[in-house]
């Protein structure tokens, strides 16, 4: 690996992973703020523009938790568990704190060091070695999925 890629990736999976955690946690304060709002018949657009944002951080955590854990080697319980920390509000804060605690967050990527094994590794290792396509392949994702969900609607209330 030469020394210029290496120096190409600059944010670690620690950080990645708890900037979307900290982030879907803050969205879901954000929403529950607006849910107040809503209830207590003063606006119900607190809603509205707060549950399309933590629907997009939302959808971003679960594409970040996947990306870290196959490229940190999670086992496949850590990383539904993981997911599954997106549900209820702030339990990202407490899969980011679970996870390096156990140190599986790393502060390197190891798909930047290592040959890929799997399918799947090949994918992180292309999007790891291309930063700039890979954001952009994950912004793209991220607004797919929530073309997604706004074709199915919101959930019922």
């Amino acid at each position: 690996m030469s020394e210029r890629s290496e120096r190409t990736i600059q944010v670690s999976p620690l950080k990645t992973f708890r900037t979307v955690a900290i982030a879907e946690a803050v969205t879901w304060a954000l929403l529950l703020t607006g849910m107040v709002f809503k209830y207590s018949d003063v606006t119900d657009l607190g809603v509205r523009v707060f549950g399309m944002v933590h629907g997009v951080v939302f959808i971003a955590y679960c594409l970040v938790t996947v990306f870290v854990a196959v490229d940190q080697r999670w086992s496949r319980s850590r990383s539904l568990l993981t997911l599954l920390a997106s549900i209820p509000p702030f339990f990202t804060v407490l899969a980011d704190r679970s996870a390096e605690r156990a140190d599986v967050l790393g502060s390197s990527w190891r798909l930047t060091r290592e040959a890929p094994a799997s399918r799947l590794d090949r994918v992180v290792s292309w999007l790891l070695r291309n930063p700039v396509r890979g954001a952009l392949a994950g912004l793209v994702a991220v607004a797919a999925l929530t073309g997604v969900a706004l074709l199915v609607g919101p959930p019922a209330s």
